[in-house]
């Protein structure tokens, strides 16, 4: 099994944390709004999108970490911070998915949203 000393540092986990899009979340966060509006296409399978697009992030939140403790990067404080908040939203979303019968199409779309948004802002900042 490779080191990471072996794969010239970690530059091949800066550069995944780089190109990991926030795409997945605002296509989970699309799906779930449209299946708020039409309800006969809800079902299990509409959760699979965003199960798979937060825990992504949350993957997303992993890699900054492990960047940021090697002491090879320093990533902008703005940046960490924008993880922080959307690390914290899937906690909060979660925490409230009780609350919101009846709207949590509605609910998750929007979380799923907010995170992109996050996302972009994070990228903006590293830039």
């Amino acid at each position: 099994m490779p080191t990471l000393a072996g794969l010239a540092g970690l530059a091949w986990l800066y550069d995944a944390h780089v190109v990991w899009a926030y795409v997945a979340n605002a296509v989970a966060g699309l799906i779930l709004l449209v299946t708020w509006r039409v309800p006969r296409w809800r079902g299990r399978w509409m959760w699979v999108p965003t199960i798979g697009a937060q825990a992504a992030m949350m993957l997303q939140v992993v890699i900054g970490v492990v960047l940021v403790a090697s002491d090879q990067y320093v990533a902008p404080r703005f940046h960490m911070f924008y993880g922080f908040v959307a690390f914290i939203t899937v906690g909060i979303a979660y925490s409230y998915r009780r609350q919101m019968r009846g709207r949590r199409e509605l609910f998750y779309g929007l979380v799923g949203l907010f995170i992109m948004g996050l996302g972009i802002r994070a990228i903006l900042q590293a830039g």
